[in-house]
Order: structure tokens, then C-alpha cells, then sequence
């Protein structure tokens, strides 16, 4: 689609959408920085709904200075193909009620690919931010999201050179893609004055001094399907987990996907100990603050994996691959599976030595979403497809 700028009527308006946790963080600082554009651009934030927990979103949204949402589409939970088909039925008239020059969309999750899928068939341009990360692994529905996306979208930015390769082997026109930084390193940055402080959040929990042992603690997050979903793979989690915790305290949030992995398998009792603080999902700023005081975090996401090298924290990554390759070559994070052996070898190394020091990429600075945003005002002005 053609945007020729004698055509097109001020302002531009732009649909931004955010449908699960992971968006938040990488919409906040976009909103901001399309709004700071001024009368130019109209920026219309639609929120799919895909969050597991409502409450959750609310706050996320609150701690993060996002706009109420223009729409909601209250998709909700369901299996890949439910979740996705539902996104894309409602949000069809939303997108020709607004009609808007282009649709936003950030990361890898459902919503991303359902949105982009509806756009692109209806006509409107699609700008993607965090383009081009690539795992490998096709049996992640995040690499197939991914994928797709990159595939049919107008515009792509991206959070490190890697990428750009990729988005080029794979046939991605090189004026398509702009290497701008990362717009969770925005978020991290701008909102790490106001991190809550560990000590707070485990005294909240009934639990004070649990971050105050003298090899410091752990936090640990797992949610992957590959991860949680077999009996197997999660009982060698949780006894490494165990194991690591007769060592080092162990604060480990309980996404509801984990939890409820953990009591259908009957696990509950491997993490039965003093020395594991069991928490539920946490707050932006509550997370920020236990990853910030961590003497280690163990983990399976890859937003995770950026924040760690963003605050210089060691993370040992409980996957086979990671679509954020910069953070091993760069920054403080280590690829170790789910081998029990090699995550506590690696664990041991880095009580010995400290862990792995890192430094911050290049464009992690917080300023990704200003060059977003100054580079999607030129392209719309030029009529870019």
C-alpha cells in the first residue's frame, strides 16, 4: 500500500496494539514518543485483551504511564489457534472503524501476528518493532509469530545487528528494516529510579530478610511450554531449582501457566522449603527491583534475558537457544538448557568468579522510541509502502 504524501490528510494516525505482558513494556515508551510528536500524529492504542490476568494488565499499564486503552478488545485465554482466530475477528472492525495509516505492533505473541495478518489483507501498513529476532526453533509459536510478521510488514525495526541479517537472508528489502535499539531498555531505564526494592517486596510477602543472605539470592521465572508443559522437563527444573536454593535463597514468581503445570503434575512438594519464596506474578516495578539486587537470575524469557545485561546481572538461561543472541556475545547472559548438570556447573562457576560481567549493546541507551518514532513520521511524509 502507498502512502503518497499530497494524499494523505494530517494528522497520520496510527493504531498501536498491545495484547499480553511482554507488549507493555515495548508499547509504553512508543506511545510516548508518537505522542511527543504533536499534532502530526494521532496515536490509537488497541489493547487485544490476550493478558492472562486482568488485574495484572491494569497495573502494568498504571506502573508503565499507558494510556487508557481507545479499545479493548477482551480477547482472553484460549489455544493458539482460538486465541488468534478471536483476535482477528474483533479486531477487523476496530481497524475499519479507525482507519488508520498504519498498525503498530511489537514483539512476538499472538496478538502481534493475529493484528498484522488483519491489517495486511485489509490494506494497512504494518510497522514492526523488535524485528528479525530469530531462535531457530520452529517448534516456538514465537518464532512462527516471528516470522510471519517480519514477512508482511511495511516497516521493521530492530534491537541489534543480528537482526538485520536475518531480515535480509530472508528476502526483507534493506530500506524496509532500521536498526533503532531496544525499546525495553527504555522502559528498564526510565523506570529504574522507581524499582521497588527487593527487601520490600519479599517483607510484603510475610517473608523479610529473605534477600538479605550473604551470597545474596536467585530469582528464577519459567514459563515456557516446552519448559512447564512436560512432567519431565519441570521435575529436573524444579530439583535444580531445589538444589540451587540449599546454596542460594530462591524468589521464584509463579506465572498461573507454571503454577498450574506444577499442581497437575503434583510437584508442589519439591518447592515445599525455607529457602524458596514462592511469589505470584509480580509488578513491573516489583520484578525490576528482585532482578536489580539478584546475584543471579535464572530464567526462561527472553525480555528477561535483555533486562539482566541492561543492569549487568548474570542470567543463565534455562533454553536451548535464544532468539536475543547479543545478550550471550555481549551482555551477562549464559545458554544452559535444562541439563541439571550444566545449569548447576554453570551456577557454581559464577558463585566462584562472579559471573559472566557483560556490557551494554550498542542503542540500549533509551532513546530506541525516539528514533521509532522520528523514523516512522519521515516514512509516513515520504509515501514509503
Amino acid at each position: 500500500m502507498s502512502l503518497p504524501p499530497d494524499s494523505v490528510a494530517l494528522p497520520y494516525r496510527i493504531a498501536c496494539v498491545a495484547g499480553a505482558r511482554p507488549n507493555f513494556m515495548k508499547i509504553a515508551p512508543v506511545m510516548k514518543a508518537l505522542q511527543a510528536l504533536g499534532p502530526q500524529v494521532d496515536v490509537k492504542l488497541v489493547h487485544t485483551g490476550q493478558h492472562y490476568d486482568e488485574a495484572m494488565s491494569a497495573q502494568f499499564f498504571a506502573e508503565l504511564g499507558i494510556p487508557e486503552p481507545d479499545v479493548n478488545l477482551a480477547a482472553g485465554s484460549g489455544s493458539h489457534a482460538q486465541q488468534t482466530a478471536d483476535i482477528m475477528c474483533k479486531f477487523e472492525p476496530v481497524l475499519d472503524a479507525l482507519q488508520p495509516h498504519a498498525v503498530l505492533v511489537v514483539g512476538d505473541v499472538n496478538s502481534t501476528l493475529a493484528c498484522t495478518l488483519v491489517a495486511v489483507k485489509r490494506g494497512t501498513p504494518v510497522i514492526h518493532v523488535e524485528a528479525g529476532l530469530r531462535s531457530f526453533d520452529r517448534t516456538m509459536p514465537e518464532e512462527i509469530n516471528r516470522v510471519l510478521t517480519d514477512q508482511i510488514a511495511a516497516l521493521l525495526f530492530t534491537t541489534e545487528p543480528a537482526a538485520q541479517g536475518h531480515l535480509l537472508r530472508e528476502g526483507i528489502a534493506a530500506e524496509r528494516i532500521h536498526y533503532v535499539g531496544n525499546v525495553m531498555i527504555d522502559t528498564l531505564l526510565g523506570n529504574l529510579p522507581n524499582a521497588a526494592p527487593a527487601e520490600q517486596t519479599v517483607a510484603a510477602a510475610g517473608r523479610p530478610g529473605f534477600t538479605s543472605a550473604p551470597d545474596g539470592y536467585a530469582v528464577v521465572t519459567l514459563h515456557r511450554p516446552a519448559n512447564v508443559d512436560d512432567a519431565a522437563v519441570l521435575r529436573g527444573l524444579l530439583d535444580t531449582v531445589a538444589h540451587i536454593a540449599g546454596r542460594t535463597p530462591v524468589v521464584l514468581p509463579l506465572h498461573p501457566r507454571t503454577r498450574a503445570a506444577i499442581e497437575r503434575h503434583g510437584l508442589q512438594h519439591l518447592l515445599a522449603r525455607q529457602d524458596v519464596l514462592l511469589l505470584p506474578p509480580q509488578g513491573y516495578l516489583e520484578m525490576l527491583g528482585l532482578m536489580r539486587s539478584a546475584r543471579v537470575v535464572l530464567t526462561d524469557s527472553g525480555g528477561i534475558q535483555e533486562e539482566t545485561t541492561a543492569l549487568g546481572v548474570p542470567c543463565i538461561t534455562l533454553r536451548d537457544n535464544t532468539e536475543r543472541p547479543i545478550t550471550v556475545e555481549q551482555g551477562t547472559n549464559t545458554i544452559a538448557g535444562t541439563d541439571a548438570q550444566r545449569i548447576l556447573a554453570i551456577y557454581d562457576q559464577l558463585l566462584a568468579g562472579g559471573g559472566k560481567a557483560g556490557r551494554v549493546p550498542h542503542y540500549w541507551d533509551g532513546q530506541a522510541a525516539v528514533r521509532i518514532a522520528q523514523a516512522t513520521l519521515s516514512w509516513l511524509q515520504n509515501g514509503r509502502p
